[in-house]
């Protein structure tokens, strides 16, 4: 896709949502999708994840820690999201777009994806380079689709912070930045082939303001 106005929001009504809602209402409806596909694209190569425990361990200088708890965290929850998922002939797609050189959030958060992967979780790599053409004014948002339904555009304070979303109903919308998704996901790269190419061998992290 070349033309970014194919994917604004300009004329579409969007209902914000505080994070806390927003979480209900994205949990509520996920768990009522049956045979169809959901995406997500993640774009800012910066976040703040105050709650999880690998990311405040990484924080905190322990990254063998981090994970630690990042493997530990496969085989609990996301081994029963994907077997819930499969139940319901559901599956979760997320494209991660990565710059380089990675932040220190990305190399966590690529470790973190790459465990995800192992347990089921299809997550592929897509390079910041592909976006030029639809980036010439502004990063494109993050955006998660579920199961052709319904978009959320997920809005994070400066730092990086969740801060809710804003859900659109919009098919016409919706369908296009469904399919502007898939195209990445199936042009990008797989997960653990990225992560043993380019982040294993990386030192520690250290977290970002040190």
């Amino acid at each position: 896709m070349r033309d970014r106005s194919a994917l604004a929001f300009e004329g579409h009504q969007g209902q914000r949502l505080l994070r806390d809602d927003y979480r209900r209402d994205f949990r509520q409806r996920d768990e009522k999708i049956t045979g169809r596909d959901s995406w997500k694209f993640e774009r800012r190569q910066h976040f703040e994840e105050p709650g999880s425990p690998s990311w405040e361990a990484f924080q905190s200088g322990d990254w063998d820690g981090a994970l630690r708890l990042m493997a530990e965290k496969g085989a609990t929850h996301w081994s029963r999201v994907v077997r819930e998922r499969g139940e319901r002939d559901s599956v979760f797609h997320r494209v991660r777009v990565v710059e380089e050189p990675l932040t220190s959030y990305l190399q966590w958060e690529l470790n973190s994806l790459r465990f995800q992967a192992e347990h089921g979780v299809p997550v592929r790599v897509a390079s910041g380079d592909r976006l030029k053409a639809l980036e010439a004014s502004a990063p494109l948002p993050e955006i998660v689709v579920l199961g052709s339904q319904v978009l959320y555009e997920v809005v994070y304070t400066e730092a990086g912070v969740l801060d809710g979303g804003i859900r659109f109903a919009d098919s016409g919308l919706i369908g296009r930045w469904e399919g502007f998704i898939k195209e990445l996901y199936e042009d990008g790269e797989d997960i653990t082939s990225y992560v043993d190419r380019h982040v294993a061998h990386l030192p520690p992290p250290r977290a970002e303001g040190e």
